[in-house]
């Protein structure tokens, strides 16, 4: 069982992945992610792995499987994980950290951006297919689905928040701190 779980909630766009690759980089962290699960599913049924696929996936599984599917898989993960530390990114749902949140080594750190550089960095980095075109009615729009509206209440469950506007170093700098004082 891992020594340190993060896991890290925000809406699209907040810097969840970049903050989840400098943990990784730096102190040697394996990365579970949320979507991960669904694209596994979704490459299996040789889908493509759309923002739109994605959420059809999590909400047909959810309603056929439980609320809690995607969570009994991500803490199976973990629990088979020799890593000294797990980030988990990608919670959604208060389902999603029911599990995670009865391990002590648990911390949920809530990751926050400016919808506008949130919809720049996403166009910018193009991880899905249609965002570099998408306009600022799509992404508004993404930001209503229901699996981006549940985020806020997961996000209200965080006692550490982490404001992501600076550049890199300065998240790095945040990162550094938090992973000293969990350690310690």
């Amino acid at each position: 069982m891992p020594k340190l779980i993060i896991g890290f909630v925000g809406q699209v766009g907040s810097g969840k992945g970049t903050a989840a690759h400098i943990l990784q980089e730096k102190y040697g962290a394996t990365i579970f992610i949320f979507s991960g699960i669904l694209t596994d599913v979704l490459n299996r049924l040789f889908l493509p792995s759309s923002r739109e696929n994605l959420i059809n996936m999590s909400m047909t599984l959810r309603q056929g499987f439980g609320q809690n599917v995607l969570a009994k898989t991500m803490s199976r993960q973990i629990e088979e994980s020799n890593a000294e530390i797990v980030v988990v990114d990608g919670i959604r749902r208060l389902e999603d950290i029911e599990d995670l949140t009865t391990n002590p080594n648990f911390h949920l750190i809530e990751i926050s951006v400016d919808p506008k550089v949130r919809f720049e960095r996403l166009k910018k980095r193009n991880q899905k297919p249609g965002e570099a075109e998408m306009t600022w009615e799509d992404f508004l729009a993404v930001g209503q689905k229901e699996t981006e509206l549940t985020i806020a209440k997961v996000a209200e469950q965080a006692p550490i928040k982490l404001n992501n506007e600076s550049d890199i170093q300065g998240l790095e700098k945040q990162l550094d701190g938090l992973v000293n004082k969990f350690s310690n």
